[in-house]
């Protein structure tokens, strides 16, 4: 964020406003609140974020996806397979969220307000960033663009998990997330390739294996590459 004097008053008031969010939620604040909070005056607070409430939020979002990041890299950064560095990310990126006070309050009593960052174009906005910074971390083991696919289905699950948490899969427990990156999560991001890099679909011309033979007195049906059939 850099040690200068508007950096600084950029931080203080963003840190200010996730106080005001944690304590009374984003339709409560105003920029009054924020000001006093950070110990600016309502000019400042408009001298620094032109927009006003709106260029805060904004900013707080940025910020707080900066910070999870900055967390998601020491976490993923040490993982020595491709299943650790999931593990790491989304027990990290779970634990960041769900403990973090603003949007816990948030989520509890204006869910209306928040739930929309994370579904739609919010969610488009949140994929792009988290790919953005996240891929790197798979590209250890996966091609760029299976990378990219890879973090964006990791975030996805993280995002759906923390709204709406569900019993039995608790992402901020290391073998919860493990079990769930094992049973569900790996087999798919390893079906986009073969020990090539690449992926290849069964060519139909293959022969059925010998334990599944055909029930029907049928000629059997020939499918495609992409699953067509004949």
């Amino acid at each position: 964020m850099g040690g200068d004097d508007r950096s600084s008053t950029r931080v203080r008031m963003v840190d200010a406003a996730l106080r005001c969010l944690a304590r009374q939620g984003a339709t409560k604040t105003t920029v009054d609140d924020i000001a006093r909070e950070s110990g600016f005056s309502r000019a400042t607070l408009y001298r620094t974020f032109p927009g006003g409430k709106e260029d805060v939020l904004e900013a707080v979002v940025s910020t707080e996806v900066a910070r999870l990041f900055s967390s998601l890299a020491v976490a993923m950064g040490g993982a020595s397979d491709l299943e650790e560095v999931l593990v790491a990310g989304m027990t990290e990126a779970a634990r960041h969220m769900s403990t973090h006070r603003a949007l816990g309050y948030m989520l509890s009593h204006e869910p209306g307000a928040i739930l929309p960052s994370l579904t739609f174009a919010g969610m488009d906005r949140i994929l792009f960033m988290a790919g953005d910074l996240a891929a790197p971390f798979f590209a250890r083991w996966l091609d760029p663009d299976q990378a990219s696919r890879a973090a964006e289905w990791a975030i996805r699950i993280v995002l759906t998990y923390v709204a709406d948490p569900a019993p039995g899969a608790d992402l901020t427990d290391p073998d919860d997330t493990r079990s769930l990156v094992r049973t569900f999560v790996l087999p798919g991001i390893l079906a986009l390739r073969e020990p090539s890099g690449e992926f290849t679909p069964v060519s139909s011309t293959e022969p059925h294996p010998p334990t599944e033979p055909h029930l029907s007195t049928e000629p059997p049906l020939s499918t495609t590459s992409k699953g067509a059939v004949q």
